[in-house]
């Protein structure tokens, strides 16, 4: 072959080539750029006009809408009538390790030869396949007067202990946080699991030769192994606990003491038509779950470290 056949070889490969790298440059970007689009579309431009909304006073529905500022931000954070209702938090947020405790307890026992244990996966997680407002009418049943509960606890003997467990204000909450533990125990059960089965079994064997029990697997095996899941398990529970909203919603509508920030603020949006000021609250919770992200992030590596 001469030159000029090389040279011509030479350009046609450098064309394939460049035609190759350019073909895969053009799909990558139009698979990127539809998801970049709609994340963009559907989450930071709402939040952009959240805050946008947040520095005015409109009531959600008129075309003018009037700037004050800051005064929405002063108004949630210096009126006790806003921040108290974080009080009912505290029962989801105590609800939280309650709900690690038996998921990652479920999650260990289920890793090890168990009979029927998929069955009894299926069970633990059917709860989270369910959605929100079927399991808020489905517990309002079984808590409302002569419901389920009230019919079980006859059937014990237990006719002493039958309260109003959706209006004793004593009660409610902690009637409203079982629901919610309920509901998303199958999740955090689920992740563990995986994350359990993961570990190399040969470890098992390994302690298993030198005498180690199941306690002891436990505690020197998997949760050393899986420590950054339960953190990530508990920012996630306790960023929910936070920003609580369908079940309580459903059941009660946040009424007598069950009312949580998120459904004071959309009551205030949508109730009393202050969307600047419901706007401003929800950009408070933001920063305060980030803020509590945060906070536990910086624990574990200082925990890691």
């Amino acid at each position: 072959m001469n030159k000029q056949g090389e040279l011509t070889m030479n350009k046609t490969v450098k064309k394939s080539r460049f035609s190759q790298k350019t073909e895969k440059r053009i799909l990558i970007f139009t698979f990127t750029i539809i998801p970049v689009l709609l994340l963009l579309l559907l989450s930071y431009y709402p939040l952009v006009k959240m805050f946008q909304y947040s520095l005015t006073e409109w009531n959600g529905y008129s075309p003018d809408s009037k700037f004050v500022g800051l005064d929405n931000y002063k108004t949630v954070l210096t009126n006790p009538k806003y921040f108290t209702v974080f009080k009912t938090s505290l029962y989801y947020f105590f609800a939280t390790f309650l709900q690690l405790g038996v998921a990652l307890l479920f999650a260990t026992i289920l890793s090890f030869k168990v009979k029927f244990a998929n069955f009894w996966k299926g069970i633990l997680f059917f709860p989270y396949l369910l959605n929100g407002v079927a399991i808020g009418f489905i517990f309002l049943y079984f808590f409302k007067g002569g419901g389920t509960l009230d019919t079980v606890l006859s059937a014990l003997g237990l006719d002493s202990q039958i309260r109003l467990w959706l209006g004793d204000r004593s009660i409610n909450n902690i009637s409203l946080a079982f629901t919610s533990l309920w509901r998303y125990t199958g999740f955090n059960f689920l992740i563990f699991l995986g994350a359990i089965q993961s570990v190399n079994p040969e470890v098992y064997e390994a302690a298993e030769i030198d005498g180690a029990n199941r306690w002891d697997e436990f505690r020197y095996i998997i949760v050393p192994s899986i420590r950054k899941i339960i953190f990530l398990n508990l920012i996630l529970g306790i960023s929910g606990s936070l920003s609580v909203f369908d079940i309580p919603y459903i059941m009660t509508g946040g009424s007598n003491g069950t009312m949580t920030f998120v459904i004071q603020t959309i009551d205030t949006a949508f109730k009393y038509n202050k969307v600047g000021l419901a706007s401003a609250m929800a950009v408070i919770l933001l920063v305060i779950v980030l803020v509590v992200t945060l906070i536990q992030r910086k624990f574990i590596s200082e925990k890691e470290a």
